[in-house]
């Protein structure tokens, strides 16, 4: 059984994710029979703008939300668990509120999210469901008073605001956000953390005796995106290694180099600071060095 490896890369995930807009508690206990949210996330009072880049999932975080990812499509009694479990935290926070004498906001209740990677249509009739005026097709709301919707993810469109929630499905919709999730700029918000948690996600998976056919693909897709990125770790590695023998060598040959020009070398290839390495040699002040540099950039 691989359920309890992605339940573990889904909280870790989305902790990750939220953390910078809010405190996030993962596997959070409630009362009555023990039971534990997956995700409980409470906005910070000065909601960040940034939020806005985690598209669908940051609209989830503008309030208080309980997040509930299920590997696989969740049945009726799971999403009724879900609801027992918002309603044990509303009671809860009733209780605070009468007890501290103060009035509980309708602001201060988390809205639940159950994010399913599939769900029938017979499931959502059987909630009562709706589509609702500004939201993406694949948001299902409960009627108002339950502040629950079920998000099928493999419902949501192919957009760069469900990227995020599209990396908690299965099969198909998850390699495909895997890749575009690699085709992000290296320095995209978010991108390198997830990927290592991807890829560990990977490593966790392939020493796993009993896999079903969806990770097995799971594995064969990541595995060059797996290769590239260690590579690049690697060129990444000595580039960085590259970069502090040089600049030690050009302070010591020309005296303290200013700040510009260091990072004009920090922008240089590893073939271009193997080169400089061996020219400045011929170096006898910051003049030769500033004609180097800019004959690479002819």
């Amino acid at each position: 059984m691989t359920r309890f490896i992605h339940d573990k890369f889904a909280k870790d995930y989305l902790e990750e994710l939220l953390k910078d807009y809010g405190e996030v508690k993962a596997s959070e206990k409630v009362s009555g029979e023990i039971k534990e949210i997956d995700v409980l996330f409470t906005p910070a009072k000065q909601q960040s703008s940034n939020i806005q880049i985690l598209g669908l999932l940051g609209r989830f975080a503008e309030h208080p939300a309980i997040i509930e990812p299920y590997r696989n499509p969740a049945s009726t009694d799971e999403i009724c668990d879900c609801i027992l479990k918002l309603l044990e935290v509303k009671a809860l926070l009733r209780r605070e509120a009468k007890t501290n004498k103060t009035k509980l906001q309708d602001s201060e209740i988390p809205k639940l999210w159950v994010l399913t990677p599939t769900v029938s249509e017979t499931r959502l009739s059987s909630f009562g469901t709706m589509q609702k005026a500004g939201w993406l097709s694949g948001v299902h709301f409960l009627p108002d008073a339950l502040r629950t919707a079920i998000v099928g993810i493999h419902q949501l469109p192919q957009t760069p605001e469900t990227l995020w929630l599209r990396l908690l499905g299965r099969g198909n919709v998850q390699s495909q956000a895997i890749v575009e999730l690699q085709a992000l700029p290296l320095d995209y918000p978010y991108q390198k953390a997830t990927l290592e948690l991807v890829y560990n996600l990977r490593e966790n998976l392939r020493v796993n005796q009993e896999l079903e056919a969806d990770d097995r693909e799971l594995i064969m897709r990541l595995e060059p995106l797996y290769q590239r990125n260690r590579e690049q770790a690697i060129q990444e590695g000595n580039k960085q290694g590259e970069q502090r023998l040089i600049t030690r060598q050009l302070n010591r040959r020309i005296g303290e180099i200013d700040p510009s020009l260091i990072e004009r070398i920090q922008g240089l290839s590893l073939e271009q600071l193997e080169n400089l390495g061996e020219a400045l040699l011929d170096f006898s002040n910051v003049a030769d060095l500033e004609t180097w540099l800019n004959q690479q950039s002819i």
